[in-house]
């Protein structure tokens, strides 16, 4: 079965890919952490995912900013300016001969780093941060871009963020996992997640929009991780005259909407055709595929400039 809007295209390539290991370049094969590591025992860490285009990383600036909001929010040190870990991508992909390719999808994790004993309190952390860069060549399905995916709303919501920020992009992702787990097994593709009111608030992996009478329709973002790609969709919508809205809408509107999609930093923009059993089209919509050249061209001017 087809895994949504992370199905990619396999590439054998990635099976010699050289992995960053706390500035270490190694093969995939021996690129390991210590089972003493605070990501590992306890999920304790952030993370972005960056896309390769053009040779350049694109929004790379928003990513970084949020990592390094996401690690003070947390007390965590990277321990590497901005520009130093840049310079650490910029080595990994031009160790790989990553340069002149599109399809490159890259996973940035950093965790608090290894403990003297398995305990969730970071005074026993005894190391630096651990920072994992694993790049890989990583092209979307034309399926899903053209004929998009199917989603089923889920019992897990969006929590409150007095118990565990959604805003905070860290690894414990459980929460999401159990979403995407009950979807599995209900045959859609991704979980569509409600928030604490019952409002439609975002999928377990990606941002979730609508369309209807011409408007695009994205929830309050109060439930959500602040994605990067959803606020540039929003930002293409108002700058080509789009109206786009961030608001409370309920799974009715939902059911009953013209088009529908997803954004994540992977695939950019997905449709999606089906919510609930309800047929929404067919296949990609109109208003789906403007905003999917839009997005492309927007992508273009950031990684030329």
């Amino acid at each position: 079965m087809a895994t949504g809007t992370q199905e990619f295209i396999a590439d054998p390539r990635n099976e010699t890919i050289l992995i960053s290991v706390n500035g270490a370049l190694v093969p995939r094969a021996q690129a390991v952490v210590s089972v003493f590591d605070s990501g590992f025992m306890l999920g304790d860490g952030v993370w972005e995912g960056l896309r390769l285009h053009k040779g350049r990383f694109a929004f790379l600036d928003a990513h970084l900013d949020r990592l390094y909001e996401g690690a003070k929010a947390i007390m965590m040190d990277i321990g590497l300016t901005r520009a130093d870990l840049t310079r650490r991508l910029d080595e990994l992909i031009d160790a790989n001969g990553m340069r002149g390719e599109d399809g490159v999808h890259i996973r940035l994790m950093v965790t608090r780093g290894i403990r003297s004993t398995p305990y969730q309190d970071p005074r026993v952390v005894v190391s630096p941060a651990t920072i994992v860069i694993i790049p890989e060549y990583k092209h979307p399905l034309p399926e899903v871009i053209n004929h998009g995916i199917r989603l089923f709303t889920v019992h897990v919501r969006r929590g409150d963020p007095a118990v565990q920020d959604p805003k905070l992009n860290s690894h414990s992702k459980l929460n999401c996992i159990t979403a995407c787990i009950q979807a599995t097994q209900a045959g859609a593709n991704e979980g569509l997640m409600l928030d604490p009111h019952g409002f439609v608030a975002t999928c377990n992996s990606t941002h979730f929009f609508i369309v209807r009478k011409g408007e695009v329709w994205t929830s309050t973002g109060d439930y959500c991780l602040s994605g990067i790609t959803r606020a540039n969709v929003i930002r293409v919508c108002r700058e080509a005259g789009i109206p786009v809205f961030e608001k409370n809408f309920s799974l009715t509107e939902a059911h009953g909407a013209d088009e529908a999609f997803v954004t994540g930093t992977f695939a950019g923009v997905v449709p999606v055709t089906e919510i609930d059993g309800r047929v929404l089209t067919q296949a990609r919509g109109p208003m789906v595929e403007r905003l999917q050249g839009l997005y492309r061209e927007l992508m273009d001017r950031d990684c030329a400039a």
